[in-house]
């Protein structure tokens, strides 16, 4: 059963699937939670207060969803496939993550506190010493050190700086899916994509790296290897 505070959380996200934010009523949240409007207060200590948790709660669903995808993957272009479905279903059935992946808040989503207007601001936290919430960059970069950690014991192993911009290219890559939906008849998911990408990135998944002096894949058949 959850708990007060997660089924408020909760009543305020399906509110805004039909209401602006400002036309949400935190009478009408506490009685879709089933607790009262004290219980609310309680809680959050205001609509601000909501809205921020809220918020936060977006990205911490997010993050875990990354978490869960990498953990039931096999293998980095499996994980990585995964990580790229969930950001794309994450997207398109959560607008709070929409906005914090994309920094775009429409006039109909919670503005905690002094949010600054238009695209790619970070949320300021409420009193001094709080850091806000990520800009868009910071919760993909946040998403992509969870795959990393995630992918890094994968064996053979894999060169750390090729794994963590592989890790960057498919979850913008992921990103640009759910914004523009790809052509009908490709199956509208990103992980074909994802997996054309992690096959011509040998360095993050074979350990070696053209840095290091490895042999380039590209080098051409028959051309010898000065000792």
């Amino acid at each position: 059963m959850p708990t007060a505070r997660k089924a408020l959380l909760d009543a305020a996200l399906s509110a805004l699937a039909t209401l602006p934010w400002t036309s949400v009523r935190m009478v009408d949240v506490a009685s879709a939670a089933g607790v009262s409007r004290q219980t609310l207060h309680n809680e959050f200590g205001g609509k601000d207060g909501l809205a921020r948790a809220l918020v936060r709660d977006a990205v911490d669903g997010y993050l875990a969803g990354v978490e869960r995808a990498l953990g039931t993957a096999d293998g980095t272009a499996d994980g990585l496939a995964a990580t790229a479905a969930w950001t794309v279903r994450a997207v398109r059935t959560n607008v709070l993550v929409k906005a914090l992946l994309t920094g775009c808040w429409s006039e109909r989503l919670p503005r905690p506190g002094s949010l600054a207007a238009g695209c790619g601001e970070p949320l300021p936290g409420p009193r001094s010493g709080d850091p806000g919430l990520p800009a868009p960059a910071e919760l993909l970069r946040r998403a992509g050190e969870r795959a990393v950690a995630a992918l890094d014991g994968e064996r053979p192993p894999q060169d750390p700086e090729e794994l963590a911009m592989t890790c960057e290219i498919v979850l913008r890559l992921a990103l640009s899916y759910a914004l523009v939906p790809a052509p009908s008849g490709t199956g509208g998911e990103p992980a074909p994509l994802v997996r054309h990408v992690v096959a011509r990135v040998p360095y993050a998944v074979s350990g070696t790296s053209p840095r290091a002096g490895a042999r380039s894949p590209r080098r051409s058949p028959g051309r010898s290897t000065p000792a």
